[in-house]
């Protein structure tokens, strides 16, 4: 390939910077914080950015950082994203820099993506007189479940900060070798949406079922037949995952219970089938329910959106990702994963990618390293100059004027 506009001393700078990112990854790692307040990550990040006087917007609905590098020449603004926030688990993993808080861990690599994009700060602060425009560094709460990139956008993230054409982001995993870069155009992750299903019966003696109405074999065979749904309704090649991960009934051995509940999650790669599902299984369960003479309640709380990633930014990744570090340092994912991000907010509003970077700890195959959102996982912190380089460069590139 030609080469781009992209500086040829980014991945040596980003290898320079490796020291201080450490640094602050593993502040991170010991004080994990949860949800959308996260006052002592938001300290320290805002005390890695300080000297470099950037452009800062500390939001209020919840612990969110925007702060902005300015080119000082006219041209669009390109974002990009970093997520804060820990995970409620306890840490297992041995390292020395192990979670000093009981019950929270940063188990899905947020601490590096914070670490990574303070590097970058610093990589296009020093090449600030290349960028026509300006790069916006969202540096965000709440990715675990709890909407952070809504808020952030609700509270005016992209208002006053010129017209932001690009977002991007990057998201560590041990599923892949240190270095590799991984993404796809279109569905890249999963929807995931909340379900729960409370059958209502008639409670009773267990020796005598035929005076009561028992809902807990009618949950069961709700369970079983919203697996057949999915395998015989769901188009394989658009697909869709049903768990029930939860069945709550009963109070005794010898107590029929009035009802018996199911909790799980949806998850789907497209909104069509997303809202298929939903349908599928409110007519399944009613039906169920109906045939044994019992009600039943559905509630579905739709969750994170299906990460989409535009087609042309996720051509443009990968093409910038071969020049920089080499063609057989990316991959073209086949398959979207089904696990969920609320980056996918930020697609629906500005043309954008993700991608993954592989930080698998050295000697470990990814095949059998602990997994993102294991107690076990453990991250390779030798990924994070690609990882800085990777986010400056995408900027600079789409900023070049």
């Amino acid at each position: 390939m030609s080469p781009g506009p992209t500086d040829s001393t980014l991945l040596a700078d980003a290898a320079g910077l490796l020291p201080d990112a450490v640094k602050l990854r593993r502040h991170l790692h010991r004080n994990p914080e949860l949800g959308l307040i996260l006052e002592t990550t938001r300290q320290s990040v805002l005390e890695s950015l300080d000297d470099l006087g950037l452009e800062i917007c500390q939001h209020h609905s919840t612990s969110g950082l925007a702060a902005i590098i300015d080119g000082g020449h006219d041209g669009p603004t390109v974002l990009l994203r970093a997520d804060m926030d820990a995970l409620p688990l306890h840490e297992d993993a041995d390292i020395e820099f192990r979670s000093n808080t009981q019950g929270s861990m940063h188990a899905c690599g947020h601490d590096l993506h914070t670490a990574m994009l303070a590097g970058a700060a610093r990589l296009l602060h020093a090449r600030r007189g290349d960028i026509h425009g300006r790069v916006l560094l969202m540096f965000q709460p709440g990715e675990e479940g709890h909407h952070g990139a809504r808020f952030m956008l609700d509270e005016g993230l992209l208002d006053n900060v010129g017209t932001v054409t690009r977002a991007f982001a990057l998201h560590v995993s041990t599923a892949a070798n240190t270095g590799m870069v991984a993404t796809r155009a279109g569905s890249i992750m999963a929807s995931s949406d909340v379900l729960e299903i409370t059958v209502k019966g008639r409670g009773g003696h267990a020796s005598a079922p035929h005076y009561a109405l028992d809902p807990i074999p009618v949950a069961c065979e709700i369970v079983q037949a919203l697996q057949m749904m999915i395998t015989r309704r769901i188009d394989v090649f658009d697909p869709s995952v049903v768990t029930v991960s939860q069945i709550t009934a009963g109070t005794t051995n010898n107590v029929i219970p009035p009802t018996a509940t199911l909790i799980g999650t949806i998850r789907a790669v497209s909104e069509r089938t997303r809202m298929q599902v939903h349908d599928g299984i409110r007519r399944v369960s009613a039906g169920i329910a109906a045939a044994h003479g019992c009600e039943v309640e559905v509630d579905i709380v739709n969750g994170f959106p299906v990460t989409v990633n535009d087609d042309h930014v996720s051509a443009e990744v990968m093409a910038l990702t071969s020049r920089l570090l080499g063609d057989k340092r990316v991959v073209q994912m086949a398959n979207p994963v089904m696990g969920s991000e609320d980056f996918s907010y930020v697609l629906q509003r500005v043309p954008g990618a993700m991608a993954f970077l592989g930080a698998t700890p050295p000697g470990v195959s990814p095949l059998t390293a602990a997994p993102n959102h294991s107690n076990l996982v453990r991250f390779d912190e030798d990924a994070m100059p690609t990882g800085m380089a990777l986010y400056a460069a995408y900027a600079l590139e789409q900023l070049a004027g």
